[in-house]
């Protein structure tokens, strides 16, 4: 990544008009009245299966960890879905994957299997291809869906959507076209297909806290995996192994982890920020070039913000979750509505095992839930496309990754039309003639 300035992150030449800040609407009060149906209130099925329907056939594009377990969330989701394919950078990913599904009896042709960064070209050009899951580093996204629009594949696609508002701007655009042709997208923020926060979520659009007056969001987990350069790596190739912590690759942690619960709060509140203010800085990471820590003020209007805050640094005080509060109570966003005596008023009820007993979990983890939705929608028609508000949710983080980045406050408008493009101009293996500097704010780079 060039060192950072403000031209970078603010820029005056993009071509895409603004998003407006989107209204989140009175609240009524729930008092009496039947819970509305998920379809009612723009939330998606909650569902035990995908319907029977015409045979599904996938590709996967990103092979790693995270890839695998989404193809497998896939074909566990519902009868005849099928993965016949796969892509990845790496030869070792692709060979470790299908090693992976020959152990379930689900061989993958080695002829349907492709490597090198063009090889997302070629398995969407396998005969009788109906999806892809799109699950490479964030970086790789916003090409990888303009490219499968043009194939005409309906979509899955890992969350963060992209790194910097120019690929933003471009899943944008992709999904408003795939919207005009029909095709279906769903993306990796699984709490939106989570039947404990929806129904949370029912409530507190039906008025059960009042009028929202604030949130907060947090992330805080010990440092996640890294790598050390080994030798015969050449510069490219160590970045693309260590993807998780180079910011034109991640986005940074608040973009690839935090973002789910950042995500929650523009969903409770039915809106953007309109501004970010915060900081954030590094002290324990060895490799890369991102932060340890991001603290963040995201202002809503009408006096509400939420404070967001992640880290990832080992033996720190942990935990996951949202707050939302309002004038008569306030909520976890999962399972739990409480007054402000702090009296539990509404509480998700959890199924049971054989003896009785409370399993504390929902029946469908939502990693499966998603995947029903997409084939659900593919078959019955009932269409669903999420790839523009998981955009904005993703600009949001970059809205608040920028000011921790340069001490700045950087407003919506500001970012959706910046010029941010990170990354070399020119992907391959090779060396890279960059500068990965850790951004100080404050410092004539950055302003």
């Amino acid at each position: 990544m060039e060192n950072i300035n403000r031209r970078k992150f603010i820029g005056k030449t993009a071509l895409a008009a603004g998003i407006g800040i989107a209204g989140a609407g009175a609240l009524i009060s729930a008092c009496g009245k039947k819970m509305p149906e998920n379809r009612e209130m723009g939330l998606p099925p909650v569902l035990k299966g995908a319907p029977a329907g015409k045979k599904l056939r996938a590709a996967l594009i990103g092979c790693g960890a995270r890839g695998t377990g989404a193809a497998i969330n896939f074909i566990s989701a519902g009868p005849d879905l099928e993965i016949i394919g796969l892509a990845d950078v790496f030869q070792d990913q692709i060979d470790v994957c299908r090693e992976r599904f020959e152990s379930f009896n689900l061989p993958i042709p080695e002829e349907n299997c492709f490597a090198g960064f063009d090889g997302y070209k070629k398995v969407m050009e396998l005969p009788d291809l109906d999806v892809v899951l799109l699950c490479t580093p964030p970086q790789f996204r916003p090409e990888h869906f303009l490219e499968a629009v043009k194939m005409n594949k309906h979509v899955f696609m890992e969350k963060p959507v992209a790194v910097d508002p120019v690929g933003i701007r471009s899943v944008i655009t992709s999904a408003r076209k795939a919207e005009a042709i029909g095709l279906n997208v769903v993306t990796g923020t699984q709490r939106r297909h989570q039947e404990d926060y929806i129904e949370t979520y029912k409530r507190i659009k039906e008025g059960a806290i009042g009028r929202i007056t604030s949130a907060k969001a947090y992330w805080n987990q010990d440092h996640v995996w890294f790598r050390l350069r080994e030798p015969g790596w050449n510069d490219m190739e160590y970045m693309l192994r260590n993807w998780n912590n180079f910011c034109w690759l991640c986005g940074d942690h608040i973009l690839d982890t935090h973002v789910h619960n950042i995500d929650v709060v523009n969903w409770f509140l039915g809106k953007y920020p309109e501004r970010a203010i915060g900081y954030g800085g590094r002290a324990r990471r060895v490799t890369g070039d991102q932060y340890d820590f991001f603290s963040i003020d995201f202002y809503y209007g009408n006096g509400v913000s939420s404070h967001s805050m992640c880290r990832q640094i080992d033996s720190c005080a942990n935990g996951t979750g949202e707050i939302i509060m309002g004038t008569e109570g306030y909520t976890n966003c999962q399972n739990t509505i409480w007054d402000h005596n702090g009296k539990v008023v509404w509480q998700f009820e959890y199924p049971k095992d054989e003896y009785g007993n409370t399993l504390n979990q929902i029946e469908i983890p939502p990693y499966v839930q998603e995947h029903m939705h997409l084939a659900y929608a593919i078959r019955t028609g009932d269409y669903v496309n999420e790839g523009e508000q998981t955009a904005l949710s993703t600009l949001t983080a970059i809205m608040g990754r920028t000011a921790a980045y340069t001490g700045l406050q950087i407003t919506w408008d500001e970012i959706y039309k910046s010029d941010m493009d990170l990354g070399p101009s020119k992907i391959e293996f090779g060396p890279v003639d960059m500068v990965f500097e850790t951004p100080i704010p404050g410092t004539s780079v950055n302003v």
